[in-house]
């Protein structure tokens, strides 16, 4: 499955992750703002990158 992923997908889902999971120590250690606020950044990193995928398969086209 991840024979597909180029360098910059692997990226992006590891920043994606790391998000999410610096989200839920913020969160859970009394940051509760805060923790909202970098949760909010795993969904957006992720339409970034289905966006560069749509743009690398629009230029093979």
């Amino acid at each position: 499955m991840f024979k597909k992923f180029t360098t910059a997908d692997k990226l992006l889902f590891l920043a994606a992750i790391l998000s999410l999971v610096f989200s839920e120590i913020l969160y859970f250690q009394g940051e509760k703002i805060e923790g909202n606020f970098v949760g909010l950044w795993v969904p957006s990193i992720l339409a970034f990158g289905i966006y560069l995928k749509l743009i690398n398969n629009s230029k093979d086209d």
